[in-house]
């Protein structure tokens, strides 16, 4: 987490939390949700605004974590923006070492790989769950072919409380 956003927290150390606000969906990208967008329906089918300011990106991931009942959210300087997860905490973009890489950037060994009753893929890593990205499928089956990990059906319900994480904090409130 930045510095910044540390001394913003020791600072201002009541601000609300905010829900609803920010979506991260399948293909790891995020989008702004105002009070109009999440008027029309929860996300994704309503996911508003496409972030592309890059340094706007790099800011959320470096302040992206979750707490301790398993609630994804960007520490924006003292608020906590809590984020609406299409499918799992992170997306997956298998690297040419083996590895994968997160929408954040973080890199991770996948330790299994899961595929759901809708043929999609997640690997399960040491930073947690995340939905491989749909362009890396094809690698994956080569992993799999090469026998690099176990594989699991499942079905896509079960991962949130199997895998501790909410994907619509806003629902819980």
């Amino acid at each position: 987490m930045d510095d910044i956003v540390k001394q913003a927290m020791a600072k201002w150390p009541n601000v609300p939390d905010c829900f609803g606000w920010l979506g991260l969906d399948a293909r790891g990208q995020w989008f702004l949700r105002d009070d109009a967008v999440q008027a029309l329906g929860a996300f994704p089918q309503s996911k508003g605004s496409l972030l592309e300011h890059e340094k706007l990106l790099a800011f959320i991931a470096r302040n992206y974590a979750s707490d301790d009942l398993g609630r994804w959210f960007f520490q924006n300087g003292p608020q906590r923006v809590y984020v609406e997860l299409e499918a799992a905490p992170f997306v997956w973009r298998l690297q040419p070492g083996g590895e994968v890489q997160a929408q954040t950037g973080a890199l991770a060994t996948p330790q299994a790989c899961l595929v759901d009753e809708q043929g999609r893929v997640y690997l399960v890593t040491e930073l947690g769950l995340g939905l491989v990205h749909s362009q890396d499928v094809g690698l994956v089956a080569d992993g799999l072919e090469q026998q690099r990990w176990p594989q699991e059906e499942v079905l896509a319900s079960s991962l949130p409380a199997r895998f501790g994480f909410v994907p619509s904090p806003a629902q819980q409130t």
